[in-house]
């Protein structure tokens, strides 16, 4: 009878839960380090204002270029082929942490002439700007590193927004300082600003992405546990009592083959990751091409200046919106349905750009009825770019350990800018051949 009781009783210990967490407890949630996602998320700024910055002007410029023939629906090939080149180099750099700094894009040595030296000058430029654009998948990493599972949302959810000030920031950069002889003849009076007509709205940018990199050189702090100091705080002791042993477990991952990392629970949100940001890449771009189309082609006419102050404002109430409710939707329906009611607005906002063509053609103007449609449009953007967020939470969560999230996150970052990088040469070819085809 005893030995039976001491049986018992020694089964019951060693199934027993050495800590007993409380019932209908909540976990609290960690406060953000506000500092170091303060820096990471200027530094995202990079990739945003280099990729849109030239967005409102591009189309224009390729026209001055004079490589058409004349032919305003043939700008979408050659405008879809620039804006690719920036994503198909940074897929070849997007597993290696770089930094932005040669963002004098291809505007820095195009000018308004006849020349194809010229051309392939500003794509070999567009080109490096990618090239220097792949710290994405690190700050991603970094953002993961400092960050668990009762904040992650709140973190996740500044990346949208970044995107979203780029977004902001860029158009805005290009479609008003693009031509300053245009709009301040008396400051920009000099044969420089003529024949570099482009130039200022890069130099601008460029300076904006020094100042963030001497931030990241003084401020930012190394989150990866191998290669900074400990530090010794409450929080921070373990309850297991065997720390050689999680150290093994964690050096085992981190020493894993890539090829064994590619379980479904990581392959699914790549594949996810991928393919929403080919279908935004391809908005993205379709976008200010429509805006600068012609109306008797099917567009809205908008010259530079109009179309920087509408990509703006789009960005501006879109990173708005992300930012004050995208953690609070998260709490409230959780990601998962989150992200298919995003996806779910993707055919309404493509469908936007035929409705707003056959407004133009039935009101003979771009009026006020146009002005409604773009509204409606904003609202459509604003739902569907909170896939980002639930995407990169769905990625940062299918890492086994935080040793492998780096690694993880160059996959995702590269997928998607192979994705990136077939979007635009695909969505404005199609746009040209749609314009230029009659059937």
């Amino acid at each position: 009878m005893d030995s039976t009781s001491n049986s018992h009783e020694i089964v019951a210990n060693e199934t027993t839960p050495l800590v007993v967490p409380a019932k209908n407890s909540k976990k609290p949630k960690t406060p953000l380090p506000k500092l170091q996602i303060g820096i990471l998320i200027t530094l995202q700024l990079a990739e945003p204002i280099a990729s849109t910055s030239i967005f409102p002007y591009i189309n224009q410029l390729i026209g001055e270029l004079g490589i058409t023939g004349g032919d305003d629906a043939a700008v979408g090939y050659y405008a879809g082929i620039i804006e690719s080149l920036f994503f198909v180099a940074q897929a070849l750099t997007a597993s290696v942490g770089n930094w932005t700094l040669g963002c004098l894009h291809i505007d820095t040595v195009l000018r308004p002439q006849r020349h194809s030296g010229v051309l392939s000058l500003g794509l070999l430029s567009r080109c490096m700007c990618g090239f220097l654009n792949g710290n994405v998948g690190v700050m991603k990493t970094m953002m993961g590193e400092s960050t668990d599972s009762t904040n992650m949302a709140q973190a996740f959810a500044l990346i949208p927004i970044v995107w979203s000030i780029g977004g902001f920031i860029g158009p805005l950069i290009g479609g008003t300082l693009a031509r300053p002889q245009d709009h301040w003849p008396a400051l920009f009076a000099g044969p420089f600003w003529r024949n570099y007509p482009y130039f200022l709205p890069c130099a601008v940018a460029a300076c904006l992405f020094v100042v963030a990199l001497v931030m990241m050189l003084m401020f930012l702090d190394e989150t990866l546990s191998t290669k900074r100091r400990p530090k010794f705080t409450s929080t921070t002791v373990s309850v297991s009592s065997s720390p050689d042993r999680e150290s093994l477990v964690k050096n085992s991952m981190a020493n894993m083959p890539l090829r064994s990392l590619l379980t479904p629970s990581v392959v699914i949100p790549m594949a996810n990751y991928a393919m929403v940001a080919l279908l935004d890449v391809s908005f993205r771009v379709l976008m200010p091409l429509f805006f600068s189309t012609p109306t008797y082609l099917g567009g809205l006419g908008f010259d530079p200046a109009v179309i920087g102050s509408w990509l703006a404002l789009f960005g501006i109430i879109d990173g708005a919106f992300q930012g004050l409710f995208f953690a609070r939707i998260v709490d409230w329906i959780g990601p998962k349905r989150l992200f298919c009611v995003s996806v779910s607005c993707y055919a309404p906002l493509m469908a936007m750009f035929p409705i707003m063509s056959w407004i133009v053609r039935a009101r003979g103007e771009v009026d006020y009825a146009i002005t409604f449609a773009l509204l409606f449009h904003l609202v459509m953007i604003v739902i569907w770019h909170t896939t980002y967020g639930t995407i990169y939470m769905f990625i940062t969560a299918s890492a086994p350990t935080n040793n492998v999230l780096g690694a993880i996150n160059g996959l995702g970052q590269t997928s998607a800018a192979v994705a990136r990088a077939i979007g635009p040469a695909l969505a404005t070819s199609l746009f040209a051949v749609s314009k230029s085809t009659t059937f």
